[in-house]
């Protein structure tokens, strides 16, 4: 057998994801014609790649050497391959990766105004995109990273920080006893359902701390915040949300005593110019989607007066 870029490709999933299952999914193959192909793999190089522990795979010295060439192959075919698109099309696009944001159609408005193309990706994962942006699929990504969460920031990538902490507010029905303050008390909201995507990177982890430190053991629902956003408005849970969600007749947006929790808003290049180029407008998006906000600005009008 005559290696090629696709089984590369499989061993840096298989290593990035430290599962077979989990490599299949993100490949689109099924799980007994991957571990068939690593096995062809391995006979073929001489030697096992991965260890198959019980917490998942993890590379053999054999499968570290290799992984440490097969990389930058994957990533320079990847880069190829996008630039040939970009150049059969008329010229480079900017391929952008978020996660979830308000500021995302002003940022997009301003960078087409500035006469770039931006293509948009997105994610609920920043560490899915991190690598993305890493491996050459991406040219920039808008990510946040969960308060005692670090995010795993791939070699050679460059950051800026947007946002050192952003507070998370919570989302709850219009109905609901505790609007009556714009500011909530965790205990308020003890009897209380919640909804939590745990597919987003270090928020489970973080909301069972908060719980944790305020003495709460609250029911909580699994699923994504499309899904949460609908039972909010039928007054069948509260969740955290971003703090420039803006409230709507069925929904209301309050703050969390002692904000306790936060994120920080990081842009993420593999190159500085990247980054300086997408910058100004991102900010600019980012607090005009806080100044609509009514709870936000309240809060940074008390917090940070003479800032933005």
């Amino acid at each position: 057998m005559e290696l090629e870029v696709r089984h590369l490709r499989a061993l840096c999933a298989i290593a990035d994801t430290g599962s077979l299952h989990q490599a299949a999914r993100q490949l689109g193959v099924a799980q007994p014609s991957l571990s068939t192909q690593l096995r062809r793999i391995e006979q073929e190089l001489g030697g096992a790649l991965f260890r198959r522990e019980r917490t998942g795979c993890r590379p053999t010295p054999l499968g570290r050497l290799v992984l440490s060439r097969a990389r930058p192959l994957v990533t320079e075919m990847r880069s190829l391959v996008a630039e040939a698109r970009a150049a059969a099309v008329g010229g480079p696009q900017l391929r952008v990766g978020s996660t979830a944001s308000r500021a995302l159609p002003g940022w997009l408005r301003r960078l087409r105004a500035q006469g770039q193309e931006p293509t948009l990706r997105m994610d609920v994962s920043p560490n899915a995109l991190l690598r993305m942006v890493a491996e050459g699929q991406l040219d920039v990504v808008f990510v946040h990273e969960v308060e005692g969460c670090p995010l795993r920031i791939p070699e050679g990538l460059r950051l800026r920080v947007l946002v050192d902490r952003e507070p998370q507010f919570l989302s709850l029905p219009a109905d609901h006893p505790a609007t009556a303050k714009p500011v909530v008390d965790l205990a308020d909201l003890a009897h209380d359902r919640w909804m939590i995507d745990p597919t987003v990177d270090g928020e489970w982890d973080a909301v069972q701390r908060m719980f944790r430190t305020a003495g709460l053991n609250p029911r909580v629902l699994h699923g994504d915040y499309h899904t949460a956003a609908a039972l909010v408005a039928t007054g069948e849970v509260v969740t955290v949300c971003q703090p420039s969600c803006l409230p709507r007749p069925d929904m209301a947006v309050r703050r969390l005593r002692g904000d306790p929790l936060g994120v920080r808003l990081l842009l993420a290049a593999r190159t500085e110019t990247n980054l300086d180029g997408v910058r100004p407008a991102l900010e600019e998006a980012y607090w005009e989607a806080a100044r609509q906000a009514p709870a936000y600005r309240e809060w940074l009008e008390e917090t940070v007066p003479a800032t933005h």
